[in-house]
């Protein structure tokens, strides 16, 4: 079969097209044919060597182990099972949830050998993947293509509204409104559960879209004064952040949050590190949440509320498999709107 495979750290060039052997599956997993596979931060910054190189590369204390097949945001048909499985499950659609973990219900997402499909396991850049059984889940659209784009940023958007617990009525801030994670969490925030959302986005010329997915308000984190633009159309402090860009932000949305506000970070991609007055969360009594990915039950319920139409996929662009470079350097232009997706060729 036709996979891309990572073989070091390093730049796009470090992703290489080879011919390999379809995998078998074990005893307790399935063989699916890729149909769609979405491109994520995460194997680009695995790639890059931005989570670290060596031992502290990858989820697992040993590091990811080269050559890797990358790609998480999988959906597919199961053409083979193994020896436990039913046969019933062949010819099935599904989208595969993105990571093995033996944690107990509710805290797979932080075990300390949760291991992740792309990282510790070859993953969905390939005309085929094999994964366990019970994590292959019926897709929630007709379309493959549709279907794969939420299951690692739809995942960690879900999540990170789950955690600040939004109520109905509250206003919440979104950075990088126009991304992956971010245009899901203007989706879930305000079409789930209610919330009035806040849209920071480079280029307002998208500004109709992002109102199409659930934002009241869209701005510019190039303004001079975003805060007090911030602060004018939400009428004052605003109630939470859900943030993927870091340190660029982090000052902006510290300064707008009301008096016991609070802060969920998934993402860094305006910088990884930051300064960090610490009078500004205690003195405004703020909460900080570190997120990324979630629980089994948080993925069944947002694949329930895709099927119910309550969030929709957005796609800017497709590539096929063997332009994997092209797609990973595509992705990281801005201007972008929704997920980018590699297409194996039948």
């Amino acid at each position: 079969m036709k996979a891309v495979q990572v073989t070091g750290y390093g730049d796009v060039d470090m992703l290489e097209v080879v011919d390999i052997p379809i995998p078998d599956p074990k005893e307790n997993e399935v063989l699916v044919k890729v149909k769609a596979c979405a491109i994520n931060n995460t194997e680009i910054w695995m790639r890059e060597g931005a989570y670290g190189t060596g031992s502290k590369s990858g989820w697992r204390p040993e590091g990811v182990q080269f050559p890797r097949t990358p790609g998480s945001d999988i959906s597919g048909t199961i053409v083979k099972v193994g020896a436990l499985v039913e046969e019933s499950m062949v010819g099935k659609d599904v989208v595969l949830f993105p990571f093995t973990s033996s944690g107990i219900e509710g805290e797979e997402h932080i075990s300390e050998d949760m291991s992740f499909i792309g990282s510790e396991y070859d993953g969905g850049y390939a005309e085929y993947v094999v994964w366990p059984a019970e994590l292959c889940l019926d897709m929630p659209l007709p379309s493959f293509e549709e279907s794969a784009v939420f299951s690692v940023s739809g995942l960690t958007a879900w999540h990170m509204v789950k955690q600040i617990h939004i109520q109905p009525g509250e206003t919440i801030m979104v950075t990088g409104a126009n991304g992956g994670v971010g245009s899901l969490n203007v989706q879930i925030a305000s079409k789930v559960f209610g919330a009035k959302v806040i849209a920071i986005v480079g280029d307002l010329n998208g500004e109709e879209r992002m109102k199409e997915l659930g934002a009241t308000h869209v701005l510019s984190y190039k303004s001079e004064n975003l805060s007090e633009e911030i602060l004018e159309v939400s009428g004052g402090p605003i109630d939470s952040v859900l943030d993927v860009v870091g340190d660029a932000l982090l000052p902006t949305s510290l300064q707008v949050l009301k008096k016991g506000g609070k802060f969920c970070i998934s993402g860094s991609a305006g910088g990884q590190k930051t300064e960090l007055d610490f009078r500004t969360l205690y003195l405004k009594h703020i909460t900080m949440y570190g997120s990324v990915l979630g629980t089994r039950e948080e993925f069944k319920d947002m694949l329930q509320a895709i099927a119910e139409g309550k969030i929709k996929p957005v796609i800017d662009k497709a590539f096929p498999l063997d332009k994997a470079k092209e797609a990973q350097m595509y992705f990281k232009e801005k201007g972008k709107l929704g997920k980018i997706l590699l297409l194996p060729e039948e």
